[in-house]
């Protein structure tokens, strides 16, 4: 029986310096480093093919810089490497985060022929102002040929999310500097900046979100991975999102399990939705939040024409426009009615806010079978801090557990801790000790619950004051605003008992394996045979069945 610690970890800070880590420590802006120096980047697109050309828009205290480029796979192959190339200092814009940076391009390359579709770390190096090196990371996406790819996965990286939690510049859609006080979130962020220091390259000892230890009786929820961040120089928001937290692990899993594999990203969903149909499956996995609704439209079309998806990610929350080509992503969240001028358009549908809100309509359970606003938070904070640590079994029997040797009521994936931080659900009721979606879950038809861990939208507690809660209640109070019209304590208490699932279920010609959870990665991370052998079993069901 595994023995977790029973304290939390110690990264040297002071208790004013956790404070801070965990309340203030918001974001990175340019200059932040001072007498050190440092370098930045950011390229004109987030995606590529073959022949195009990347354009690098370079700011550095150097004059000089190197680069070298990694494609990050099953084994990180360097393909490409120059030095001394001439850069200089580029001032920003104080809301570079809302309006993109405006650099000069500094560097190009083109994407040769040769490069294989995936994610190619940029890792750029300088000198700093103390003679120590200064370097900054940047992730460019190289997309398949175009072409009919039997036997083939195409995994689509969660770039909106990545997108709504970077902390570069100032501003995302949680924390900044937007508003008239510099003091609000942005609903408006620019691909235009670099990528936070975490989402692209992370030492192999960062912390996860969940919650590594047994919180001893009537403590007080902290924040490790938050004050790690701040002791290590990283972004706060590192392990909600990114490259390096999520998408990573799934691609060279992928690739060590044998598996041909190709990448896109959500741009490629809204904008050339035909890729979908050149493969026999599309993944989906980690933190996966934002969508727009052309993205949906997109993976709807695919399964109802027969194909397969395999979702291994949690929190299917928030609809978000594009604008500018793609540059700009726009969600309003809690504050749509008030400021989205959607909302009061003619088709307010595509308001940004939650997909179960009544003026969008549209639950996530209609594309993946289930929704996050039944589910959220586990194992952090004082949500579920001490629940399984992975999925509690109920369908031993399902394909998915083939070669496992699962029994009913085993914990998949408990040693590696897939289960949390945000994970995916619907209502359910047990019947001869099985769950079945309730007649009220807006569930799809046949759809089969196959795992089913507790999760929650609200912390609370008899024994802890409200205000010892890390998230407080204003949460908790947009979501009941937004999907049942006010945040009275009948609506609130809706809201603490949620849940996070593994189903599957056919649509149309096609089928969906929904795996609810953003950290069922970590499972592959952390080499988890029996995570291993389900996400086998998925992918081999999905790309080789007649």
């Amino acid at each position: 029986m595994m023995t977790l610690p029973s304290h939390f970890p110690d990264y040297g800070l002071t208790p004013e310096q956790r404070l801070f880590a965990e309340r203030n420590h918001f974001y990175e802006w340019p200059g932040m480093d001072g007498p050190r120096g440092e370098i930045w980047c950011y390229s004109d697109k987030i995606s590529y093919r073959s022949g195009e050309i990347v354009r690098l828009q370079v700011s550095s205290t150097a004059s000089r810089f190197d680069i070298e480029v990694v494609r990050d796979g099953a084994q990180a192959v360097k393909v490409f490497e120059q030095g001394g190339i001439a850069v200089r200092w580029q001032e920003s814009p104080e809301q570079c985060s809302v309006e993109g940076c405006g650099w000069q391009t500094v560097f190009e390359f083109k994407i040769p022929e040769e490069w294989s579709s995936g994610g190619y770390r940029l890792k750029l190096t300088a000198a700093g102002r103390d003679g120590q090196p200064v370097q900054c990371h940047h992730l460019v996406v190289v997309l398949p040929k175009a072409g009919r790819k039997r036997n083939r996965v195409l995994h689509v990286a969660a770039t909106g999310t990545w997108l709504a939690y970077n902390t570069w510049g100032g501003s995302n859609h949680y924390d900044g500097i937007a508003g008239p006080n510099r003091n609000q979130w942005s609903p408006i962020v620019s691909t235009q900046r670099p990528w936070a220091r975490g989402f692209i390259v992370l030492p192999p000892d960062a912390p996860r979100v969940p919650l590594e230890m047994m919180m001893p009786p009537k403590a007080v929820p902290r924040f490790p991975h938050k004050e790690w961040a701040y002791a290590t120089g990283h972004s706060r928001k590192f392990g909600s999102a990114g490259w390096a937290t999520y998408d990573s692990h799934f691609f060279r899993f992928a690739e060590r399990a044998g598996c041909e594999v190709d990448l896109v990203t959500q741009h490629e969903l809204h904008y050339s939705p035909e890729v979908l149909f050149d493969y026999d499956c599309i993944v989906f996995v980690g933190h996966d939040e934002y969508w727009t609704w052309e993205m949906r439209d997109a993976v709807d079309s695919y399964v109802n024409s027969g194909g397969r998806v395999a979702r291994f990610a949690g929190n299917f929350s928030w609809q978000t426009r594009l604008e500018d080509q793609g540059r700009l992503q726009i969600c309003y969240k809690d504050r749509a009615r008030a400021e989205d001028p959607v909302y009061l358009s003619s088709d307010p549908s595509r308001t940004t806010n939650l997909w179960e809100a009544p003026e969008v309509g549209r639950p996530g359970a209609s594309t993946f079978g289930l929704n996050a606003s039944c589910g959220i938070y586990a194992g952090w904070m004082g949500c579920v801090p001490r629940g399984a640590r992975g999925f509690p079994i109920y369908r031993p029997e399902h394909w998915a557990f083939a070669e496992t040797g699962l029994f009913y009521g085993d914990i998949l994936g408990a040693e590696s801790h897939i289960f949390g931080y945000e994970v995916d659900g619907l209502d359910y009721e047990i019947r001869n000790g099985l769950p079945y979606p309730s007649a009220t879950s807006g569930a799809p038809d046949g759809l089969e619950i196959l795992a089913v861990g507790l999760a929650s939208q609200v912390e609370w507690s008899n024994d802890l004051a409200p205000e010892q809660l890390p998230m407080g209640d204003g949460e908790a109070r947009a979501s009941a605003e937004a999907l049942f019209g006010d945040a009275s304590e009948a609506n609130l208490e809706k809201l603490k008992r949620g849940s996070g699932m593994i189903a599957n279920f056919k649509s149309g010609k096609g089928e969906v394996f929904h795996a609810g959870s953003c950290e069922w990665v970590a499972g592959l991370l952390r080499n988890d045979p029996m995570v291993e052998q389900v996400t086998r079993n998925v992918l081999t069901r999905y790309l080789f069945r007649s």
